[in-house]
């Protein structure tokens, strides 16, 4: 928990209101952002984001699995956060469980859209390989190395990253089988299939401090919000997702306008977010 004098709050949201922050940022201005790949050597895909001083690292591990009988037609992803408990002193003990376990449900809420996989941001048909039979396992693991505010957005930008890193391993189904017996599956070492992240989304928190809504927040500012509306939006500007945290109620009307917000400042963040992975992957594929 942030520890603030009197004068010290008074002077975050009176910056607030007045559109310019403590670091210097207008409202809905994002603090430095820097992109590494290929952190994981053992992962299928993996990602450093540093977003301000909150650094996260994800990383993916595909593995052959089996669809479930309600869904046959589609892969499954699973999404873990951990927060390590040198990156904040309240992620020691419980706190870091009770976070860990926040921030995965609305990560799933935002990317893989209901328990049905209806709405979901995250393409579940192209991890099929055989329907009903074989398919891939996708395990998200997200790390909170350093926590400075505004965690499920770096954890959602890192996630965006890591697939975009992964390599899904090209698979040969033997056709000689009976349609009633599993299929014999030959995982290739050498050939891999990009894993396609155009369709997924960013996820940008409005955080409400007084009368006014500002873009990732740091700590400091957290401490001083009354609620936070967390949007997940894709490049197509398409609303994927939607949650909110904090106790004090939000009237529709400025929902909506925050929603507004969120869908134009999210095209921003994925220029920005693209630019990085570019410029990420071409650094990787120099060493």
């Amino acid at each position: 928990m942030v520890g603030l004098s009197e004068g010290e709050k008074h002077f975050i949201r009176g910056g607030i209101t007045q559109d310019l922050r403590t670091d210097g940022r207008k409202r809905l201005q994002f603090r430095a952002l820097s992109v590494q790949t290929g952190v994981i050597p053992q992962a299928n895909g993996s990602a450093r984001v540093r977003l301000g001083a909150t650094e996260i690292i994800a990383s993916v591990k595909a593995e052959l699995g089996k669809p479930s009988i309600l869904h046959p037609d589609k892969g499954k992803v699973s999404i873990f956060v951990d927060c390590s408990p040198t990156a904040e002193p309240m992620f020691e003990g419980r706190g870091s469980e009770e976070l860990s376990a926040e921030l995965s449900v609305s990560l799933q809420r935002c990317l893989l859209g209901g328990k049905s996989g209806a709405g979901a941001a995250i393409d579940l048909s192209s991890l099929i390989v055989v329907e009903g039979k074989v398919c891939w396992d996708l395990y998200i693991d997200g790390l909170v190395v350093s926590s400075d505010g505004n965690l499920l957005d770096a954890l959602a930008a890192a996630i965006k990253v890591a697939l975009s890193d992964t390599g899904i391993p090209k698979v040969n189904v033997s056709v000689n089988a009976a349609s009633d017996e599993e299929p014999e599956v030959d995982v290739s070492d050498e050939e891999f299939l990009q894993f396609d992240t155009s369709s997924v989304p960013v996820i940008i928190t409005l955080t409400k401090v007084g009368r006014h809504y500002i873009v990732d927040a740091n700590s400091e500012e957290e401490s001083q919000m009354s609620s936070a509306v967390s949007v997940s939006v894709n490049r197509h500007g398409q609303i994927c997702g939607l949650t909110k945290r904090g106790g004090a109620g939000l009237d529709p009307s400025v929902i909506f306008d925050m929603i507004s917000v969120a869908k134009h400042v999210s095209q921003q963040f994925i220029s920005l977010l693209d630019s990085e992975i570019a410029a990420a992957e071409a650094e990787e594929a120099e060493c």
